[in-house]
């Protein structure tokens, strides 16, 4: 696998936006700045990055409640989505979707939602329509290990394994859904239960290395457009933060030991090592290039403040009817 250096800096420039992008949202939070909470993805930017630069510009992808860093890793301007997370008009979505529903049409992010696992049929559905339009589009299901156990997902996989449809699953498996670990309620590994319906199935048990997980996207990818059907993926990493922000759970259900292996695994330092080791970049350019991706979620915070709110006359636009103005059938 030979990847250029403009790439490998592209790949640490994005999982650096991703982690800026997501403290920032976090202390806006606490301020008051954004109404309810986000959720971040903190300590996991690696698994966002590796698989969503497997994909080509105009591939789709679909997120879940955890999902600022996919549009991020898709490559989606800072601006408009901080601009979303405050519900300001000139947001990604004009303001009406917020941290929780996210959707980027022009980078192919189809949307997230708060209901877990219900982006993994959207996702199959944008797979069949590539499949039927002959369009050569790939579609990336990114859903928690939570979600791994929803029956929608197995009726995707399924349906995507009779039909070979050119579809991604994609496991983000950082151990815990809220506070209950993976462990005591999911029975063996999410990736081997792919056997079942006929198509491959992939653990990459470093979720931390951002190049093993694009590896082992990029050939789940490759299937998929060569017209070999679907791929069930698995990867092992973990979130630093607490679910939400702002959340208080009186238990601490996490080992400390744990947390500090985790945190001795930080993706964002072992791959600045690996730029330097490499000889791709020096320490002063990896440190120049996060210099720059701060001043930038700063301008896009700038950005959200100057923005103005949406006005009230456009609250029903944008969906399927607009209750004020259709005619009431007697």
């Amino acid at each position: 696998m030979t990847l250029s250096d403009e790439f490998l800096l592209e790949m640490h420039r994005r999982m650096v936006r991703i982690r800026l992008f997501d403290e920032r949202a976090s202390k806006m939070v606490k301020r008051g700045h954004i109404p309810g909470t986000v959720h971040t993805s903190i300590g996991q930017e690696a698994q966002v990055v590796g698989a969503c630069m497997a994909l080509e510009d105009d591939d789709y992808m679909t997120g879940n409640h955890r999902s600022h860093g996919h549009p991020i890793g898709k490559g989606s301007p800072l601006g408009p989505l901080m601009a979303e997370l405050v519900g300001k008009a000139t947001g990604i979505c004009k303001g009406k979707g917020g941290s929780l529903h996210l959707a980027d049409f022009s980078v192919g992010s189809l949307g997230e939602s708060g209901i877990v696992g219900s982006s993994i049929p959207i996702a199959t559905g944008a797979g069949l329509s590539a499949q039927v339009l002959g369009t050569g589009r790939v579609s990336l299901a990114f859903f928690g290990d939570g979600a791994a156990n929803q029956g929608c997902l197995y009726e995707a996989l399924n349906l995507a394994g009779v039909w070979k449809l050119p579809v991604v699953y994609l496991c983000e498996n950082n151990q815990y859904a809220l506070s209950t670990p993976a462990h005591t309620v999911t029975s063996g590994r999410v990736a081997d239960r792919a056997a079942g319906f006929g198509i491959p199935g992939v653990r990459v048990e470093n979720g931390q290395d951002v190049l093993a997980v694009y590896e082992a996207v990029s050939e789940a990818v490759r299937r998929a457009r060569a017209g070999e059907g679907p791929t069930l993926l698995e990867v092992v990493t973990y979130r630093y933060r607490e679910h939400s922000e702002g959340l208080r759970i009186n238990v601490d259900y996490r080992d400390e030991t744990e947390r500090e292996t985790w945190l001795s695994r930080d993706p964002i330092k072992l791959f600045a090592e690996v730029l330097v080791e490499r000889g791709v970049a020096s320490a002063e350019e990896v440190e120049a290039l996060e210099k720059e991706v701060a001043e930038e979620v700063e301008e896009s915070v700038r950005f959200a403040n100057e923005s103005p709110y949406p006005d009230e006359s456009v609250a029903f636009e944008d969906l399927y009817t607009d209750p004020q103005t259709s005619e009431v059938v007697r």
